[in-house]
């Protein structure tokens, strides 16, 4: 404190009898200076009446920014119920705790968790004016825990050094970071369960205003990045993240294997203060960050955050990206990958720079590291948007087993019987080869192959589009399969067997596309 911002202490009892000297020491100790702030310290402080309530009343008229801190719970109650805490400043006194010789047992944006004991497991705050942050971590946690995402809710707040800390009941908890470090044969039940909690985050529907609006967050780094990027790609990067539609799902905004522990066989969602709303390309880039984006340049650095080196990272993004797009079809796990990627390295390069990674010879490498392939990205990438049943791919021959994968896969998951399997897989490949061959002759163009399933009744959808030129290969007649081979005409035996394995073959022709549908009732 100096002379402009003055601490005063408070201690032992203030009544009727000391009210009127209190005060007179209190104006002694303000006399003369220029003051701009004044806190009064009540750790001392045991006891307060309405004498002691008037006095500081007259206070905070005469120094509008008049603050009580290290309030303890009874003198606390008094203030709150009289209303004093709702026309100032009083914090309250924090038990003091010490993570000396603590386990560290995660690390997040904001903060690091240690085990204190047994049971109990504490949040130290990076910002050492954090009870701001942990109040909003405290709501926004209790608002995923009534919309049914398991999460610990902090019962504590305490003294750590020099900042603030939050306390949770944690009894035995292990964090998946620690289950793949230790046990890595576990990688696939823990990716299993990281992506089952992430697609229940990102379907649950979150009241309007409740969180921060992710998009706005990273409208605002797109528009930061403008100043360090070529003007088109600036421009672009801009232009994909207004066309992402609003989106009141869940996402977690910092969710990796620190942030989950498994606690007597419950899995725990931990670091709640970046929750928001958004699309799931934002939550995919901020996942592909903590295992991939962050330690492109410095692979060591991953080994210290999640406890495990950087192949064991970019395996574990690698299926959980499978497992939650429900495909292992590469094309298609790259084109998801390479959206989140532009997102991922435009929080990266403006947390860099923000941090003076410019000043440094190190931070200058990275930054242009990033740059270029955020370039590069934005140069193939004309959508931020992804589905996860459609597939855009080269209608090329060569891309066949490709999407007769993507197709198996959606059939495979919902149990699809082997017969309609076949026959699905029959008509895919007579459409697709069909596309490939004539649709963009002699140059190439990309199809999109998109899968949907509806149920009561159960059907599959298997829609095929390409931008070639109009086709309608229902067009032609059908083969007389009754004619002895010489008199066969060579062709057109594929559309028919399309047409007989399939409940519904149906082609138009619309803004300038050939769209294709195929329909199997199961």
């Amino acid at each position: 404190m100096d002379d402009k911002n003055i601490q005063i202490s408070l201690s032992g009892r203030i009544n009727s009898d000391n009210a009127a000297s209190t005060e007179k020491n209190i104006m002694d100790q303000l006399a003369g200076k220029d003051v701009s702030s004044v806190v009064l310290d009540a750790s001392e402080l045991d006891y307060i009446s309405s004498a002691g309530l008037r006095l500081i009343l007259r206070l905070k008229k005469r120094y509008p920014d008049l603050k009580i801190s290290n309030v303890n719970s009874e003198v606390y109650e008094i203030l709150d119920m009289t209303g004093f805490t709702e026309m100032m400043t009083v914090e309250k006194a924090y038990r003091l705790v010490s993570v000396e010789g603590c386990e560290e047992i995660g690390r997040g944006a904001n903060g690091v968790l240690y085990r204190i004991d047994q049971d109990n497991v504490v949040k130290v705050y990076t910002n050492t004016d954090a009870l701001e942050d942990i109040r909003h971590e405290r709501e926004v946690a209790k608002l995923a825990l009534i919309l049914g995402i398991p999460t610990a809710i902090s019962y504590d707040v305490v003294k750590v050094g020099e900042s603030y800390g939050s306390v949770f009941e944690l009894l035995n908890a292990k964090s998946f970071s620690k289950i793949i470090a230790s046990e890595p044969e576990k990688m696939d039940w823990c990716v299993n369960e990281y992506v089952s909690l992430m697609k229940r985050i990102t379907s649950t529907e979150v009241p309007e205003g409740k969180l921060p609006d992710m998009k706005k967050i990273v409208l605002k780094w797109a528009h930061f990045m403008k100043d360090y990027l070529p003007e088109e790609a600036g421009d672009k990067l801009v232009r994909l993240v207004e066309a992402v539609p609003e989106d009141n799902h869940m996402i977690h905004g910092d969710y990796h294997t620190n942030n989950l522990e498994l606690q007597n066989d419950e899995v725990i969602l931990i670091d709640m203060d970046t929750l928001a709303v958004g699309h799931p390309i934002f939550e995919l880039a901020s996942v592909y960050n903590a295992y991939v984006g962050f330690y492109e340049i410095d692979k060591e650095g991953i080994m210290q955050f999640q406890g495990f080196d950087a192949e064991t990272g970019h395996k574990f993004w690698r299926k959980a990206l499978s497992a939650y797009l429900g495909t292992n079809c590469e094309t298609k796990l790259k084109e998801v990958e390479d959206k989140a990627r532009i997102v991922g390295y435009a929080r990266l390069i403006r947390r860099s720079i923000r941090r003076k990674g410019l000043e440094t010879e190190e931070g200058r490498a990275e930054i242009e590291c990033w740059k270029q392939e955020l370039v590069n990205l934005l140069n193939k990438t004309d959508t931020l948007l992804f589905n996860p049943n459609e597939l855009e791919i080269m209608a090329v021959t060569d891309n066949l087993a490709e999407v007769q994968a993507f197709v198996e896969d959606w059939l495979t998951a919902m149990d699809c019987p082997l017969k309609a399997q076949m026959q699905i897989g029959v008509a895919v490949e007579e459409i697709f080869v069909n596309i490939a061959n004539y649709a963009y002759a002699p140059d190439q163009g990309i199809a999109t192959v998109r899968v949907e399933i509806s149920e009561d009744p159960l059907v599959v959808t298997i829609t095929f589009v390409d931008h070639g030129i109009p086709y309608d290969p229902l067009a032609k007649d059908d083969p007389d399969v009754t004619l002895p081979a010489q008199e066969r005409m060579i062709g057109g035996l594929g559309i028919f067997m399309t047409k007989k394995m399939m409940d519904n073959v149906a082609y138009e022709y619309k803004d300038g596309s050939n769209i294709l549908t195929l329909k199997k009732n199961l």
